[in-house]
């Protein structure tokens, strides 16, 4: 079978389908549903981002770039980007939100937002670009 398209919007969904299945069956067979409650996991999901922003908290991006370079302190970033991810797995999940359409969905907001002939090498909020 050839691989599919860039634009075939079915594989991403089941990708993300198929690693949320993958996680919330980790938590099932621990037990773990009845912590995972929207607030729970959307604070969570907040000291997760606090933990991969702590790898990065006062280095300079010269300094990071030469440590992503190093495969243990790149192995601790991938740690942690796996932990927003997985958090933010569970929070779709309990919010009845499907994750790849929500994501398909925003950047389609945000591609009329961020018209590429306005936007282009600016890093200026939508609501300044004129």
């Amino acid at each position: 079978m050839p691989p599919s398209s860039p634009n075939d919007a079915s594989e991403p969904r089941d990708r993300l389908s198929q690693l949320q299945r993958l996680v919330l069956e980790f938590r099932r067979a621990r037990g773990w549903e009845p912590f995972h409650t929207p607030k729970n996991l959307s604070m969570g999901l907040s000291v997760e981002a606090a933990e991969l922003q702590e790898l990065f908290l006062w280095r300079p991006d010269a300094e990071i770039t030469q440590a992503l370079a190093d495969p243990a302190f790149a192995a601790r970033v991938a740690e942690e980007l796996a932990d927003v991810a997985i958090f933010l797995l569970y929070l779709s999940q309990a919010c009845g939100v499907d994750l790849a359409t929500a994501i398909r969905d925003k950047v389609a907001i945000n591609a009329q937002r961020y018209p590429v002939h306005k936007c282009y090498g600016t890093h200026k909020k939508y609501t300044e670009l004129k």
